[in-house]
């Protein structure tokens, strides 16, 4: 079932990094996929540097905290601040304090999830603070969801098999 990113799409005018993924499986398999965060911790972060999220309330208003195990044996934390949850078809979240001093970080995030004529579809737009930020982060961040999203293309197969 793997499927790679059906795109990647970088915009300076608008400041955005849009990500799409097709996979064939029900709109509410996907939705939980990111709902729960044993599951989501399973792909969000490359193989090298898995994630392991110790906060997840999934509400708005609500925190998501978590950190990625990198390979050197440190850490890296973050955390979403969830602005809008509307299930099954979209939340949106903005990244945390823990990053509020790193000004490359994006600003935030907005998931969204629809039913195709083969399963589901996710997009995810990254919103950026600015031009600068954008050039600074994006070539790490997109190198990471090409890693990290093959494990999501396994997860589902896993769970519906």
């Amino acid at each position: 079932m793997t499927m790679p990113l059906t795109s990647v799409t970088k915009d300076p005018a608008t400041l955005t990094l849009t990500v799409v993924g097709d996979y064939p499986v029900p709109q509410q398999r996907l939705w939980d996929a990111f709902a729960d965060p044993r599951q989501l911790e399973r792909f969000w972060g490359p193989p090298v540097a898995p994630a392991i999220f110790t906060h997840h309330d999934f509400t708005v208003g609500g925190r998501a905290e978590y950190f990625l195990s990198l390979p050197d044996g440190s850490q890296w934390h973050g955390s979403w601040k969830f602005t809008a949850v509307n299930p099954i078809d979209s939340f949106e979240a903005l990244d945390g304090e823990d990053n509020a001093e790193d000004e490359d970080m994006p600003a935030g995030m907005t998931f969204t999830f629809e039913t195709t004529p083969t399963g589901s579809r996710m997009t995810c737009v990254t919103q950026f603070s600015s031009i600068e930020a954008m050039e600074e982060t994006v070539p790490g961040m997109e190198e990471g969801l090409r890693a990290a999203m093959p494990q999501l293309d396994a997860l589902l197969t896993e769970l519906e098999g």
